[in-house]
């Protein structure tokens, strides 16, 4: 959420900043410009009650010392009356930025100063690619063709069980699964110092809303309902483990010496995908169960940007020691996402499509988040809290990373050749037809 003393002080200021965004983004201002003029006329008067109650209490301070007790206690009467419409004007500001924070809640984050700007994902700059492009001497197969015929993929099985878009993985393919999981978790906790967590994938409304997905994403969630009168409310289903890690710490004060705090976890994501019908459905591209490996970082502000490369960088290693040809894109104001204020996406390269696939989106979403879920931290012992900055990213999706392998790893035979760096974990060198 935005700083509601900053929007409604720089309204127009921020409006311009949203515009970089989208004209759609900029609109969601519009219904916060009547409470901002309020605010403003409610400060102004505040302001100047205050300037008559400090003058009435230099006079009475003075006529305390005289003998004119008539005078004294009509200054006394003006000054308890100042107070009180002071008091009442405090009131009503207080309770008109309460209601401009619930609206804030539907507002999307700044763009960072540094994100560049630009209208569609067609602006967004590639930063670096890495590795060289396979080429197939074969027509390469879609994993959606490719996991039936090895029989490590089922997807009709699936749609009996749950509907669409869902998968069930056998033998190898499970494995496999469960291999690149162990070793996402293992590079990121031995290698790159992340602390593991095993959250809950059942979360309150309150956690979801201070990453962000509530209130504006409902739709895009899985949500329980309970029948028990005494329960406190429904729960949802994490869409991704960016929202339980961030929001480890909500409600916290923090020390500068714990930071950076880096957290990675494995979990199922459940997604409703509202709105995507038709748009990448097929295969295991976008389900709406899947494997993810996260990675979050709770940051001080000066670092965020330098912070934020450290993380991508280490979702990189990921795909470098699966030698899978990707490139990493800087996405433009015009297609970050609503928490986000810079993202890099890094995407993998897929023979069969003939095009590259995001496989991980790594952000930082300053201080958007932490002002929601009300994290700070103290940048000197004793001293003032201050939000600190939270980023996050997949370490990387573990499905897109199955198919990833797939992809650039499949043979003529209809084979598919595992990278050296999963053997240990697979037990095998190869995926063949039965």
């Amino acid at each position: 959420m935005l700083d509601p003393r900053y929007v409604a002080d720089n309204l127009e200021t921020v409006r311009t900043r949203l515009s970089h965004r989208s004209a759609a983004a900029a609109a969601t201002l519009d219904p916060l410009a009547e409470a901002v003029a309020r605010r403003r006329e409610l400060v102004g008067r505040a302001e100047a009650l205050k300037a008559r109650r400090n003058a009435a209490n230099d006079e009475m301070s003075k006529l305390a010392k005289g003998s004119d007790k008539e005078t004294f206690n009509a200054r006394r009467e003006e000054l308890r009356t100042l107070s009180g419409e002071v008091k009442d004007l405090e009131a009503q500001l207080a309770e008109l930025e309460n209601g401009l924070e619930a609206q804030l809640l539907s507002v999307p984050n700044l763009p960072h100063e540094t994100t560049p700007i630009g209208r569609s994902e067609v602006d967004n700059p590639v930063v670096r690619v890495w590795g060289e492009r396979p080429v197939l001497d074969f027509e390469p197969q879609a994993h959606w063709d490719l996991g039936p015929r090895l029989g490590i993929l089922d997807f009709e099985r699936a749609a009996k069980l749950s509907g669409a878009r869902f998968a069930v993985l056998y033998g190898l393919g499970a494995r496999l699964e469960r291999a690149l999981i162990s070793f996402m978790l293992d590079l990121h906790t031995k290698e790159h110092g992340y602390r593991e967590v095993y959250p809950p994938y059942l979360v309150r409304a309150e956690t979801m809303q201070g990453t962000g997905q509530l209130p504006k994403f409902e739709q895009d969630l899985f949500k329980t309902h309970r029948s028990d009168p005494d329960d406190q409310g429904a729960l949802y289903l994490i869409p991704t483990a960016e929202v339980p890690l961030t929001n480890l710490h909500a409600g916290e004060i923090l020390e500068a010496t714990d930071l950076p705090i880096a957290y990675t976890a494995f979990t199922p994501c459940f997604r409703s995908e509202a709105g995507s019908y038709g748009k990448d459905t097929r295969g295991l591209v976008r389900q709406h169960q899947f494997d993810k490996v996260e990675l979050v970082r709770l940051v001080t502000p000066e670092r965020t940007i330098e912070e934020l490369e450290i993380l991508t960088s280490h979702a990189e290693v990921v795909l470098r020691r699966l030698d899978l040809h990707y490139r990493v894109v800087e996405l433009c104001t015009a297609d970050i996402g609503f928490s986000s204020a810079k993202t890099y996406d890094l995407e993998v390269w897929l023979p069969s499509q003939n095009t590259y696939r995001e496989i991980s989106s790594c952000s930082t979403c300053t201080d958007f988040q932490a002002r929601r879920a009300k994290i700070r931290y103290r940048p000197e012992p004793r001293g003032k809290p201050r939000l600190l900055h939270t980023q996050n990213g997949s370490g990387v999706a573990v499905g897109r990373t199955m198919i990833a392998i797939m992809d650039q790893y499949q043979q003529r035979d209809g084979s598919i050749v595992i990278p050296p760096a999963l053997v240990p974990y697979l037990g095998v060198d190869r995926i063949t037809p039965p």
